[in-house]
C-alpha cells in the first residue's frame, strides 16, 4: 500500500509504500520527547516529494541517526540511518502519514536509553 505523508506545515512532503504492520515508540532521550512512532522501511520505499532543500537534520550522541525535521512548523515526519549490514533504512513517523488508524497498530517498545 502507498501512504502520502508530510510535516504539518505541508513543507516536507513524501510517500511511502509497504506493508504498515509493528510500529516501534523508543524511549531514547528524544523519541520520548517527540512521541513518535516509527515504521522502519528500506530507504527506497521512501521518496521524498517536497522540501529536500528546506529540510534540517538533527542528531546526537553517536551521530549515526539523521532526525529529519521541518524549520518552519517542527515537525519530524522521518528519521535515516545506516544499519549495521550496510543498506540505509529510514523510520517514518506514522503519526505524519494520512489516514492511519493508530490505534489499530501493534506496539513494540525498544529501550533506547540502554544504547
Amino acid at each position: 500500500m502507498k501512504y502520502q505523508g508530510s510535516c504539518h506545515c505541508g513543507r516536507i512532503a513524501f510517500e511511502v509504500e509497504g506493508e504498515l504492520g509493528e510500529v516501534v515508540a523508543c524511549n531514547c532521550s528524544i523519541c520520548q520527547r517527540k512521541g513518535v512512532l516509527m515504521w522502519f522501511v528500506p530507504r527506497g520505499q521512501m521518496q521524498l516529494l517536497a522540501g529536500a532543500d528546506a529540510m534540517r537534520t538533527y542528531t546526537f550522541n553517536r551521530h549515526a541517526v539523521r532526525h529529519r525535521f521541518c524549520p518552519d512548523c517542527g515537525i519530524h515526519p522521518f528519521l535515516e540511518a545506516e544499519v549495521s549490514d550496510g543498506r540505509e533504512m529510514t523510520a517514518i513517523n506514522v503519526r505524519c502519514l494520512e489516514g492511519v488508524d493508530l490505534a489499530s497498530l501493534p506496539v513494540r517498545h525498544f529501550d533506547g536509553r540502554a544504547l
